[in-house]
This record gives C-alpha cells, sequence and structure tokens, in this order.
C-alpha cells in the first residue's frame, strides 16, 4: 500500500517515511502542495492509497490542496498534521475533507491507528458508491479497484468505446471482471440511464436459449403459460451483456446474428418480428478465434461481436491489484460479518501477492472471506490463509516417466485398490501431484483412457470446478467434457462435485 508524506520539513519527512516503512507502506515524499496536486491529478495518482499532508506549507498550504483534491473529485483519505493543533485548524481540515487530523510529533501507534482507520473507511465508502452506482446504471470507470499499468490500459481503451456504441467483445479468464467492465462501458456512455441486462449464455438451458433472448409468445410450447418479451426487448434503448457468449448453440447463433443486423427479433411463436434498439456487450472465457477455426462459432457473428475487443489480463499479470483488492474485500467481509478487522499484515499480503490465483479475483475474494471468518482478532495474517499456504509451498505438478513405485508420494497416498491420489476425490485439499506415471505397477503402459481420466480429474481440481476453462485448457468442448465427466462418475450425484472442489464455492454444478 503506498501513501504520500506531504512535508516541507526534511526531518519530519525522515522520521514518518522510516515509521511507515517498518509498518509496512511503501512512502513517496514530496516536499509541497503543487508537486502532490500534480502528482494526486496525473497518471500515477491511482497508486496512492492514502495523504499524509501538512497544513501549513509555503505557496499552495495544505487546506488549498484538500480544496483542489475536492474540486477534482479525488477521494483518496487525507490524514493532515501540524504543529499547530488548534480546534479551528481542526474544523477547517475536516470541513475540507480531511478523515483525521494529528498532531506533530506524531507517536507509532497513533499513526498506525489513523492509517488503519482511515484505509477502512475509505474501502467502504468505495463499496458504498459502488453499489449505488451499479444500482443505478451509473458504475463508471473509477469504481473499478486497480494499481496495475496493465489495467489502466484495458480502462483507456474501455472509455473510447463507451464513448460510442460499437459493439465490444471482452475477453478474458474467469473472474477477471468482465462484467464489471462491461457495466463500466454501460455507465460512462449516452445509454447509462437505460437498461443494463446481463445474460449468462453458458447457464441458459440449451432448449430454452432461444425463449430467453427473444422472448415467446403464450402458448407456443409446453409450459408457456404466458407471454415472455425476452431480454433484447427487456434491453431495448441500453446495453445487452452477452456473457460467455461462445457457449451459445449453433441455432441460436443464427437468430442472435440475424437480431444484431437487422435490429429485429422473433419471439418463439410470434407472427410478426419487433423492433428493439440495444447495444451489445458480450464476453467469453474462449479463445473464439479457435473456435471458428474449428467450426463451433459462426464466423459472420464473430466478426458482428468482435468489432472493438479488449482483453482483461489474469490477476496474475497484475499482482500491483492484489493488495488493494484483498483490502476491499477485507472491509467488505468484515462489515458483512460484524467484525472489527482493521488490516491485513504485510507477511499475509505478501503471501497473497506470490500466489498465481487460477480462479483470478473471485478466488481472491473468497480466500479473504475465507479468512475474516477464520480471523479473532482485529488483524488478518497468514494463519488465516491455510490453503493458499499450502499451495504455495506444494512443488508444481509433473509428467514424467516411470512406474508408480517411482513416485512415492503418488503411491502413498493412493487407495490400493483405485490407485487414484487423493487430490482428485471429492473434498480432497489442493495436494501436490507429484508424478502422472505413465507405467503401471507391473511395467506396462497404462490405457491411454487412464492417463486422460487422471488428467480430466486433477484439470477440475485446478480449475476449481470452472468448466468453461477446463475445456479451454484442454482444447476439447465443453459437451464433449461433460460426457467425459459423466463417463467418469463426476456429474451430478458423482464423486467430485465442482461446487466443493477444492474448497471453492463455485456458480454452477457440472450436469
Amino acid at each position: 500500500m503506498a501513501v504520500l508524506i506531504v512535508d516541507d520539513d526534511p526531518v519530519q519527512c525522515r522520521l514518518l517515511e522510516g515509521m511507515l516503512q517498518k509498518f509496512g507502506y511503501e512512502t513517496t515524499v514530496l516536499d509541497n502542495g503543487d508537486a502532490a496536486l500534480a502528482l494526486l491529478t496525473g497518471a500515477d495518482g491511482a497508486r496512492i492509497d492514502c495523504v499524509i499532508l501538512d497544513l501549513v506549507m509555503p505557496n499552495l498550504d495544505g487546506l488549498g490542496v484538500l480544496d483542489k483534491l475536492r474540486q477534482a473529485a479525488i477521494n483518496v483519505p487525507v490524514i493532515v498534521q501540524t504543529a499547530h493543533g488548534g480546534i479551528d485548524n481542526v474544523v477547517s481540515a475536516m470541513r475540507a475533507g480531511a478523515v483525521d487530523f494529528v498532531v506533530k510529533p506524531v507517536g507509532a501507534e497513533r499513526m498506525q491507528v489513523s492509517l488503519r482507520n482511515a484505509l477502512t473507511t475509505s474501502a467502504l465508502e468505495g463499496e458504498l458508491n459502488r453499489i449505488k452506482h451499479s444500482r443505478s446504471g451509473t458504475l463508471g470507470f473509477k469504481d473499478i479497484i486497480t494499481k496495475s499499468p496493465a489495467m489502466h490500459a484495458v480502462l483507456r481503451m474501455a472509455e473510447k468505446a463507451a464513448a460510442s456504441n460499437i459493439p465490444v467483445l471482452v475477453a478474458g479468464e474467469s473472474g477477471v471482471g468482465k462484467e464489471l467492465i462491461a457495466r463500466a462501458i454501460h455507465g460512462s456512455g449516452e445509454r447509462r440511464t437505460k437498461p443494463f441486462v446481463a445474460v449468462n449464455c453458458g447457464a441458459m438451458p440449451e432448449n430454452l436459449v432461444e425463449s430467453i433472448l427473444f422472448g415467446h409468445e403464450k402458448g407456443s410450447f409446453t409450459g408457456a403459460t404466458e407471454r415472455h418479451v425476452g431480454k433484447f426487448v427487456e434491453a431495448s434503448g441500453g446495453t445487452l451483456f452477452l456473457d460467455e457468449v461462445g457457449e451459445l448453440p449453433p441455432a441460436v447463433q443464427v437468430k442472435l446474428l440475424r437480431a444484431i443486423q437487422g435490429g429485429e427479433v422473433e419471439p418463439v411463436g410470434a407472427r410478426k418480428l419487433l423492433k428493439v434498439d440495444v447495444r451489445i456487450v458480450s464476453a467469453t472465457n474462449r479463445d473464439l478465434i479457435a473456435d471458428v477455426k474449428e467450426g463451433r462459432f459462426r464466423e459472420d457473428l464473430f466478426y458482428r461481436l468482435h468489432v472493438f475487443p479488449i482483453t482483461v489480463p489474469p490477476l496474475r499479470d497484475r499482482p500491483a491489484d492484489i493488495p488493494a483488492l484483498a483490502r476491499h474485500f477485507l472491509a467488505l467481509f468484515a462489515a458483512e460479518e460484524g467484525k472489527r478487522i482493521r488490516q491485513i499484515a504485510p507477511e499475509a499480503l505478501q503471501l497473497l501477492s506470490s500466489y498465481r490465483w487460477p480462479g483470478n479475483i473471485r478466488q481472491l475474494e473468497n480466500a479473504v472471506f475465507r479468512a475474516v471468518v477464520l480471523a479473532e482478532g482485529d488483524g488478518v495474517g497468514i494463519d488465516e490463509f491455510p490453503q493458499i499456504t499450502a499451495q504455495i509451498a506444494a512443488p508444481a505438478p509433473a509428467l514424467i516417466l516411470g512406474q508408480v513405485e517411482e513416485a512415492p508420494a503418488y503411491a502413498a497416498q493412493s487407495s490400493p485398490v483405485s490407485r487414484e491420489p487423493p487430490l482428485f476425490r471429492a473434498g480432497a485439499a489442493m495436494a501436490p501431484l507429484e508424478a502422472l506415471p505413465l507405467l503401471n505397477a507391473e511395467g506396462d503402459v497404462r490405457p491411454l483412457d487412464e492417463i486422460e481420466a487422471d488428467l480430466i480429474r486433477y484439470a477440475v481440481t485446478h480449475y476449481r470446478g470452472q468448466m468453461s476453462e477446463v475445456a479451454r485448457r484442454l482444447q476439447i468442448g465443453r459437451s464433449t467434457l461433460y460426457r467425459k465427466l459423466e463417463a467418469l462418475g463426476l456429474g451430478e450425484g458423482g464423486d467430485a462435485d465442482p461446487e466443493t472442489v477444492a474448497g471453492e464455492r463455485q456458480p454452477r454444478k457440472i450436469a
């Protein structure tokens, strides 16, 4: 976490800088208000989490900086400090937007408490604003928590897209925040006062996809007891967000193409077309270009959706975002659970930053939620992240030539009947897979279907039941993956429910 110190007294700056670095904060020191204002209003201002501001400085003083920050709508928390602790100064600073006031020389414990309170309050206020903006359809790019240069480039692209009605395709792994980008595009554009309708194309039953998207008339099929307008009509005038658009069946892809091209939809059982005016923002975690080449996705539809592509990098490629997101989730869940948790220990943040997060932001959110529930004091440390600690300490899985006896960790942990490592069994933790043997105990090559079964089980566990990601990484269709899982007994009622694999809750089951 980065703290900006603004003070024209070099001695005070050195003392405060040393104090904060011992607490685990990154520090930037400036000696005047003009330089501080230039930093906070510039491109690097987003990386500053808190400001410690001296009130009395030559030229632009502390109150002047606070006033200009308020005019620029910059909501970074500011703690003011001065050698003059009169009540008038306190009142003026608080009215100008400061979150706390300390008198020089400030003690280490007082400064640490002030920083914790300021950061916690800022996180809660930010979350409340995000909830309010999301509900009103005005979620903007400033509501997105990021300190990564890679994400700043993504947001600049998205801001350009928001200024027009161009179709946008947001690509990225599951859990990176594709829907958040889509909502920010909608909330920053001219359609922000109109509906934002999100549809998860991978979660709809195949026989109901057409009805859900385009609507149906009463009595048009068995169970259609009333008229349904469909998502296109619901979103008319606003934005239709098609999440996981690569999962749409081929027959629906044809109707979607017609709806986008002509601005008309044909409800099931209807005798006439309905005019619609929607902006299309779609998202996928698949390689749609590869799907087009293999015939799984229509080429003409791809070019209709892929007009303005935006790729959101995975969390492992933007480690600068991990501390900020972790503190954000900590403040949110601590408030929800009614716990007075004020901080994540520096060593815990270092642990989180060193993990690769295959489940991206969604997995980090779950890990922090679990840590808040486990915490017994006013802070969260390494002990509250046992699963992350175990996975970082575990060796990476490898495919090696050898017999089962040559991999003692594999053989010792396996069932004598099934020879399956506990990694693949329901409820098992993410234990290391040290070897995937190619030879059996008799020295013969194992059948290909056995090796394939082991690989599929590991992939389901490794990607925590995110079946689209598993299929993409194995380079097979999702329907093919489901068939193989059913054959292995890993479907509904089987022995490895992906909702509980590796302790991570997932939004849908294998079925």
